[in-house]
């Protein structure tokens, strides 16, 4: 019992850490020089060095954020750059550009350790395993949070896919709808972005941005598909920088893109719609059907279970 309580204390201290850093990773794209800088605004008091500087800093800024940079640095020299680079994409496509493949490389190892440790006294004193089945609980217990932080993100990435499908028809028709009415395609992409807030609106935004720092418009549009991985934001890049390239009418190109996004919601709803039934019948037939077997037939088996037994039951 003492070794189980060393290890559940282990894993509520390795948890914590955890918390802090998920805590963390959201301010990682946050500008320090800034947060100094505010440091000076706010304050009438004149500060007389840099240490005064960093003391009035939190915990966070001072402590644990370098910490989890430099654990990420030495997690960094042990992985493959391929590695980091499909994690980058993977990133990108769930929609979080602050987060460095290294912190999430960090966080993988951080929950293994805890599912690791937790798996431990789940095993022996729950579950009251012998010690070959022990092994393999706690190198599942190992798997899990090893791979859990990935069905995460992978779970974050189909969400936003399915953001962007929705929300691309709409944008199609307000693109068709400004071009139509004399503004270019970059304005256009403006109005959609001042509009509305989702995820294709902020793709928007960020073309935007880069074509303002002097990014071509096809070089833009084609990372911004590539950051999505969707087939009908693929299509609509690809049919703008053909006619960017060949200078057909931006306007017959979207009002036909359109046409083609509208039609394929529909389809998607007619598929969905015909899906139903057959997903329907997974808790009728482990739900509701036995509740009514059990209203309709209940009485009937117990009446000729009586009537066959002489009334024992």
């Amino acid at each position: 019992m003492g070794v189980t309580g060393l290890l559940i204390g282990l894993a509520i201290f390795a948890l914590i850490g955890l918390m802090a850093y998920v805590n963390l990773r959201d301010d990682q794209g946050r500008d320090a020089l800034a947060d100094r800088l505010a440091i000076y605004g706010d304050n009438d008091v004149q500060v007389q060095s840099l240490e005064d500087v960093e003391q009035k800093l939190a915990f966070k800024d001072r402590v644990l954020v370098p910490t989890i940079r430099a654990l990420s640095g030495v997690v960094s020299r042990f992985t493959p750059q391929k590695q980091l680079e499909m994690t980058r994409h993977k990133l990108e496509l769930a929609g979080q550009t602050t987060t460095e493949p290294t912190a999430f490389f960090l966080q993988r190892i951080v929950f293994t350790v805890i599912f690791g440790i937790i798996s431990i006294p789940f095993c022996t004193s729950i579950l009251n395993l012998t010690f070959p089945t022990l092994i393999l609980g706690i190198a599942a217990g190992l798997a899990l949070g090893y791979y859990f932080p990935m069905l995460s993100l992978n779970s974050k990435i189909s969400k936003r896919q399915g953001n962007i499908v929705k929300a691309l028809p709409d944008a199609l028709d307000l693109l068709v709808i400004c071009v139509e009415a004399g503004l270019g395609f970059d304005a256009a992409m403006g109005k959609v972005y001042e509009k509305w807030d989702n995820e294709l609106a902020l793709a928007f935004g960020r073309v935007l941005r880069e074509i303002q720092l002097g990014k071509p418009r096809r070089e833009a549009l084609r990372d911004m598909a590539n950051r999505m991985d969707v087939p009908d934001v693929n299509s609509f890049t690809a049919a703008i920088i053909q006619a960017e390239q060949l200078g057909v009418s931006m306007s017959k190109i979207l009002r036909v893109q359109a046409d083609q996004m509208r039609v394929k919601r529909r389809q998607r709803a007619q598929e969905k719609a015909q899906q139903a039934p057959v997903k329907m019948m997974i808790p009728m037939v482990l739900l509701i059907f036995p509740s009514i077997w059990i209203v309709l037939l209940g009485p009937a088996v117990i009446k000729v279970m009586n009537t066959n037994t002489g009334g024992a039951f």
